[in-house]
């Protein structure tokens, strides 16, 4: 075994010697396996992002209300007459001044410019009670003001005013039979509110002719065990038919979708794109291999074996390869990681804004791919290294 280790070890340093007399093949390998990481990577950001916008949104002790049977608030429904109900059920948070901290919210689409696009997109319009701001756990006002209750302004997330055009502090837009006044800009976090254009609930009702229904309700629970105690209650009312779900549930199931949607576009693109990087690694071994043959046929006369000439094939195919998916990963850092985007959130078919996020699991997972795509371009090449018969390769002397 320690005589095969130390074969090995010889002949990998003597192809490792012999890369700068080729360098421009390892090259092409070492860009194509970079290109492929790279891509795979940038969409695998995409749905990471996406996961982190929604999944960091949410926080233990925040429950969200929806109709029985809803997975998602634009397909609930929650009557008027339901929001007294759950506000005074056992487990809710109330202020200082005893109020419960309920927000009955309702959801609804408006049309919106996209910034430096010939496009327009579906922007999500909220309506919230003046509580909502305290049920988010980053919010943050960044500029102008909070909405007043009972007028027709809003307040934008940091997300719209990035990508929509004409959404800024002061300007004026028309949605439904309304003119809206935009008077603030907020954060929070990165979450999905930074998404949403924020208004007064019940004026966004009357613009858009819900009646006295809202969509969701969102409570502050007392604490994170008061979670079950709330849920138990409302279960039992006779008065309501709901779902109770904790807001960090909620928001991963509204992420699944798009996460297997986008992985398997990353996947797929990754894998066509594969096929040309394991060509270019292919024709980069046997270029390596063919410059060696005298090499490689004195080792074998001298009593070298063949399983450490294909080990040493196979290695260098690796390092090609780990060189490859360390540089496309370090681009798709660089040149995406914190880039902010939309998408269309296909759970309510209106655009959520995201920021590429690049994770060093992410950057492992083209590092792997790459390692993955040079060894199955090493194998057939090392085959034929070892195989090539002593007496062809001494001829080249």
């Amino acid at each position: 075994m320690a005589n095969t280790l130390a074969q090995v070890q010889a002949v990998t340093a003597m192809n490792l010697r012999n890369i700068p007399a080729r360098w421009t093949s390892a090259l092409v390998a070492v860009i194509g396996v970079a290109g492929v990481s790279l891509v795979l990577i940038a969409v695998l950001s995409i749905a990471e992002g996406f996961r982190a916008a929604l999944e960091f949104s949410g926080s233990e002790d925040v429950a969200i209300v929806l109709r029985a049977g809803s997975t998602d608030e634009l397909t609930s429904g929650i009557l008027q007459t339901s929001i007294p109900v759950i506000s005074d059920a056992p487990g809710v948070r109330r202020t200082d001044n005893a109020r419960p901290m309920v927000s009955a919210e309702l959801f609804v689409i408006v049309d919106a410019k996209l910034r430096n696009k010939d496009a327009s997109a579906n922007a999500p319009l909220r309506g919230i009670t003046p509580l909502a701001p305290q049920l988010r756990k980053n919010f943050e006002l960044l500029e102008g003001r909070l909405a007043r209750e009972g007028t027709n302004e809003v307040i934008i997330g940091n997300g719209v005013a990035q990508q929509y055009e004409g959404l800024a502090v002061g300007k004026t837009v028309r949605w439904g039979s309304n003119d809206w006044q935009i008077v603030g800009r907020f954060a929070d976090g990165g979450g999905i509110a930074e998404s949403e254009v924020w208004a007064d609930a019940r004026v966004v009702q009357q613009a858009f002719n819900r009646g006295s229904t809202y969509q969701s309700a969102r409570v502050k629970l007392a604490s994170v065990a008061s979670f079950q105690q709330f849920k138990d209650a409302l279960g039992k009312d006779p008065r309501v038919n709901v779902r109770i779900v904790r807001e960090p549930v909620f928001y991963a199931e509204q992420q699944e979708l798009m996460q297997k949607l986008v992985s398997s576009v990353g996947w797929t693109l990754a894998l066509m794109m594969g096929l040309g990087a394991i060509l270019a690694a292919l024709n980069t071994m046997y270029n390596a291999v063919a410059s060696r043959v005298r090499e490689i046929a004195t080792l074998r006369a001298m009593g070298f074996g063949a399983a450490p000439v294909v080990a040493s094939v196979l290695i260098e195919a690796l390092i090609l390869g780990a060189l490859g998916g360390l540089l496309g990963g370090a681009l798709a850092y660089l040149l995406l990681n914190g880039m902010r985007s939309s998408t269309l959130n296909f759970q309510n078919f209106s655009q959520i804004t995201y920021a590429f996020t690049v994770t060093p699991k992410l950057m492992l997972t083209g590092i792997v791919y790459g390692l993955i795509l040079t060894l199955l371009a090493g194998v057939m090449p090392g085959i034929r290294a070892a195989r090539t018969p002593i007496t062809t390769g001494l001829r080249e002397l």
